[in-house]
């Protein structure tokens, strides 16, 4: 076999795209200025001849308009200059950037896939990118590797010119059984053999497997202990939200059994009763997604991941297969849904974080962000699912464990909702091939990242395919439209492990791994079962079912293999090449964990004393700027762009809306069905700052503003479910699970006020970065974090507003109390006023009162409904300023506002020197700005009969905001001011 590259120069006049990123990401970086020329390449083991090779790079391979392709044998002098345009030629050191050997390269699998469609057979392709640095010595060459060229978890760097004779990795292992000895082994060994093997089990679990094997007077296999490992990881079982937890704050005692079954699950079985037959839940809580209903044909399902410490080290995989991983999901939910729409929310440090200030072994915020927005895009766009909804925020504390969560939206037939494994059902698996990516990702999943953690897990990243998954995504539909299968499930964290344990929970099954499709030789009989490998799915197919199955999986060239069966023993048995490996109770496996028991504290902090001095001389006029131009409010843009929201043909309101598609949506209306005007709304809520003060009212605060983005486009207030993401710090800690277990509480009592059921939900705990600094050991914990996830209904799509301002002449209401709730607000945070600190930061932290919340929700959907309302859009961070600014600027209409009409709560005896800060920049929950025409004024009158609200300005044609307070002229700012000031800075 011959080993050929092919590289694909910039073409005459084009310009260094790949070259020019680099330099740009560098200096963004505070690497330095160079020069540089790169160009992307195939590298490609075949017995082909020149002619060949130059056909496929020709026809293939390279877009001829833009690219010159180039072709050698590896080695060749001609792939070792530099393109002649670049002018690098002999003054600079070459660098070629590919992936490991063994590591996912979905470019490679397509391509090979192609040249097969050419009718030609190559052995193997991997891709690469090479670069060309001028102006550097050999160190910065090293550095720039390191932070910016090449990823040490998943790509090697080569100096210089490859030696590669062959492509191939991986060798025919040699099969042995292991068991591993712990009955004998004292508490401090059994620490360290959980530790030495990734399990992520505690003491206490340990000493439990222990004992059941010494019951069964025998040693666990390697095997055996791994799946109690993976089923058992806090990333599964979630053990500690259902777990025992006794719980101490100001009130005294409270024990929970279940704290999850407890709080949140307790408060939507409440709901489901008060609805009696009007209930619209489906599923909650018990498959992979939640599910409610839509119409008389059929239902949707919404679930909401996180994939943060895989995104922590490869940022472009991590949210890659987060993306591909929620999809599937929803495809595992019932027996399969259509994804229609995907969600994603985002926690980063700040991008322009001093490098010299970021912990030892985390990679730069920018590189982060930009890898997993590219990780994003890809797969949702790939396989043509809009990404529809989503936030990002910014604090310092997520330097070291970056959030990632992703979504996904689908529509099932009524019909298909419902699965259930039969016994004698064949194990079959389809999809991709199992490879050692992804290896402990459950487990790992489970325990706080180190300084180490790129170095000593860098298995535990996968890499996704989506032309794969588009691919499973298809075959599966058919299969579920013909009723070949009785249950399907996705692989997941642990892999075969837990995809198959699950379904044969009740059962029993005997799983033949020598069966597994491999990605390449050696994988250990552990090492397939226990992989995370991508875009598999799991099925229970009834074997008269299997020819058909198996015919149309090959008809759409999806590799589909019978694994093994259900079996009525109560077992889980495991054989490899006719010998089994492992045998264990399915009851021991998922009920034998013992419950976790914590201690939970809650104290609450003490109040401190607002500042009134520096809110009472704000220049509001340059506040407003600094407010617009703060990360956490500024325009996403950059983001959104990248992201197809129009594919599918459903989305009614989209991410971006307004005059010039750029003002910010409060959520997204699509129509799942398209030969019907009824729709669904998807939104979020969430401010981690929140937690600071108070996490109850934090987690209250994240459910309101969910609810409230929702019902500012027209949904209905008494038909939205919610979804709860939890991102915790250690949760070992009293005080830490204390602040879980408050909010917890709160998302218990609001959602029973709201009306509004959890159908799903996910947690991610220890999220805590740890390192060495000058001999102590330093970690960084998140902030206490609450995503909520809103999926609400509208009857007809035509009805729904938007939140750009439409026409002068308009009025202009604020509906909901403003209270003097400034603590924790991003006016702190841009005006330097009592910014963190022990207590309440000045002021009040926002709450919501329950009862009012309901009724101003149901009001606002009356009053949109009833056609009164032109444009509406919620109050959040940066409070009445920001909002405003942003309804002017989107719908390029100006607006007068007087502060003296603002509904508030507070006496006029109270009202002080900073009593318009508040009335300005307060993030008091449960408020809307709407824009009313005159003639239906009365009308919306009637719909807010008994809510707090007040016209306090209009719509102008003036180009300006213009906002007065009792002693005069506040602001008076140019719109194009504002937006810019809005748009510049996150505009990459």
């Amino acid at each position: 076999m011959t080993l050929w590259e092919i590289d694909l120069h910039p073409a005459a006049g084009e310009r260094d795209l790949l070259a020019t990123a680099a330099v740009s990401q560098a200096a963004d970086l505070g690497l330095g200025s160079f020069r540089a020329a790169a160009v992307r390449g195939f590298l490609l083991e075949a017995d082909f001849t020149q002619s060949q090779v130059e056909q496929l790079a020709r026809e293939l391979l390279a877009d001829l308009v833009v690219e010159q392709p180039v072709v050698a044998k590896v080695g060749e002098a001609v792939l070792l200059t530099a393109p002649s345009a670049s002018g690098l030629s002999g003054k600079s050191q070459l660098v070629h950037v590919l992936p490991k050997p063994g590591v996912t390269d979905p470019v490679a699998a397509s391509t090979l896939t192609a040249i097969a469609d050419f009718g030609l057979k190559a052995d193997a392709v991997v891709t690469l990118r090479k670069y060309w640095l001028a102006d550097l010595d050999s160190e910065r060459i090293q550095l720039l590797i390191k932070k910016l060229l090449a990823n040490d978890s998943i790509e090697q760097a080569v100096v210089g010119p490859l030696d590669l004779k062959q492509l191939h990795v991986g060798a025919p292992g040699k099969f042995e059984l292991q068991t591993v000895p712990i009955r004998e082994l004292s508490s401090d060994q059994l620490v360290a053999l959980s530790r030495a093997r990734t399990l992520s089990l505690t003491l206490v679990e340990m000493q439990t497997i222990q004992q059941h094997f010494r019951d069964l007077d025998r040693e666990p296999t390697d095997i055996e202990l791994e799946s109690i490992a993976q089923t058992w990881s806090e990333h599964c079982s979630h053990k500690t939200l259902a777990g025992r937890v006794h719980y101490r704050d100001e009130q005294g005692d409270r024990y929970f059994n279940n704290m999850l079954k407890e709080t949140i699950f307790a408060a939507t079985q409440k709901i489901r009763a008060s609805l009696g037959a009007n209930d619209w839940c489906v599923s909650v809580f018990k498959d992979n997604a939640g599910v409610i209903k839509f119409n008389d044909d059929f239902h949707i399902c919404f679930k909401v991941e996180t994939h943060n410490r895989p995104s922590a080290i490869e940022p472009y995989g991590g949210a890659n297969t987060g993306v591909g991983g929620v999809i599937r999901d929803t495809l595992g939910t019932g027996l399969g849904a259509k994804p229609i729409c995907n969600t994603d929310v985002f926690c980063f440090a700040p991008p322009d974080m001093p490098a010299e200030q970021l912990p030892p072994g985390v990679l730069h915020p920018r590189r982060i962000m930009r890898g997993v927005v590219s990780g994003v895009r890809d797969y949702g766009n790939r396989m043509g699912i809009p990404t529809v909804n989503g936030a990002i925020y910014f604090d310092e504390r997520y330097v070291g464990n970056p959030l990632v969560f992703c979504g996904n939206v689908g529509l099932i037939p009524v019909d298909k909702a419902a699965k259930e494994t039969q016994p004698g059902d064949l194990i079959v698996a389809i999809g991709g091939r199992t490879g050692r990516d992804g290896i402990h990702g459950a487990t790992f999943s489970s325990v706080e990242l180190t300084s180490q953690s790129e170095k000593v897990s860098g298995g535990a990243v996968q890499i996704g395919n989506a032309i794969t998954e588009k691919m499973v995504l298809d075959v599966l539909l058919q299969a579920r439209d013909e009723g070949l299968y009785t249950a399907v499930t996705d692989c997941g964290a642990g892999g075969f492990s837990s995809a198959v344990g699950e379904m044969g929970a009740d059962i029993g099954a005997e799983v033949w791994l020598d069966k597994a499709p491999l990605k390449y030789d050696g994988l250990s009989y552990v090492e397939i079962w226990i992989s995370e490998a991508q875009e598999r799915m799991v099925f229970s197919v009834p074997e008269k079912h299997w020819p058909r199955f198996e015919a149309l999986c090959a008809a759409e060239n999806v590799e589909a293999v019978a694994l093994g069966k259900f079996t009525p023993t109560g077992n889980l048995t495991l054989k490899y090449q006719g010998q089994k490996v492992g045998e264990l109770a399915m009851e021991f496996l998922h009920e034998g964990r013992p419950k976790v028991e914590r201690q939970a504290v809650y104290s609450p902090r003490s109040p401190v004393a607002a500042t009134t001095a520096e809110n009472s001389k704000l220049n509001h006029e340059v506040t407003l700027l600094k407010l617009l131009g703060s990360l956490n409010v500024a325009s996403k843009e950059w983001v959104i762009r990248q992201y197809d929201h129009e594919v599918q043909g459903g989305s009614v309101i989209k991410p971006l809306t307004g005059a010039a598609n750029d003002g910010p949506s409060d959520a997204a209306v699509l129509r799942p069905v398209l030969d019907s005007r009824k729709g669904i709304v998807v939104s979020c809520g969430m401010n981690p700052r929140l937690g600071d003060f108070d996490p109850y009212h934090m987690a209250a605060s994240a459910i309101d503003e969910a609810v409230r983005n929702c019902v500012a486009v027209g949904a209905d207030a008494t038909r939205i479910a919610i979804l709860d993401n939890f991102c915790w710090g250690y949760t070992d800690r009293p005080e830490t699970l204390g602040e879980l277990v408050r909010a917890a509480l709160a998302c218990h009592d609001l959602a029973l006020a709201l009306g509004t059921p959890f159908i799903s939900g996910k947690d991610s705990l220890n999220n805590e970065y740890s390192y060495d600094a000058d001999g102590t050991r330093k970690t960084i914990s998140i902030p206490s974090t609450l995503l909520i996830s809103a999926l609400g209904q509208v009857a007809d799509v035509s009805k729904c507003v938007t939140m750009d301002l439409k026409s002068p002449g308009n009025l202009i209401y604020l509906v909901g109390n403003t209270h003097d709730e400034l603590a924790g607000s991003h006016l702190h945070l841009v005006a330097g006023v009592n910014v963190l600190g022990d207590g309440a930061c000045g002021s009040e932290v926002p709450k919501v009162n329950g009862a009012v919340a309901s009724a101003t929700f149901r009001a606002v959907h009356a009053a949109i409904q009833a056609g009164t309302v032109r444009a509406c859009h919620d109050l959040s961070e940066g409070g009445l300023a920001v909002a405003i600014a942003e309804m002017a600027f989107a719908g390029n209409c100006g607006a007068n506002i007087s502060l003296t009409k603002v509904p508030t709560s507070i006496p006029a005896a109270e009202r002080n020197s900073h009593f318009e800060s508040v009335l300005l920049y307060s993030e008091s929950n449960t408020r809307f700005l709407l824009e009313v025409p005159t003639a239906g004024q009365a009308a919306f009158e009637a719909a807010l009969s008994g809510v707090p609200h007040a016209v306090v300005g209009e719509v102008t044609s003036t180009g300006r905001l213009v906002v007065t307070g009792q002693a005069g002229l506040l602001i008076d700012a140019a719109l194009p001011t504002l937006k810019e000031a809005w748009q510049e800075p996150l505009r990459w």
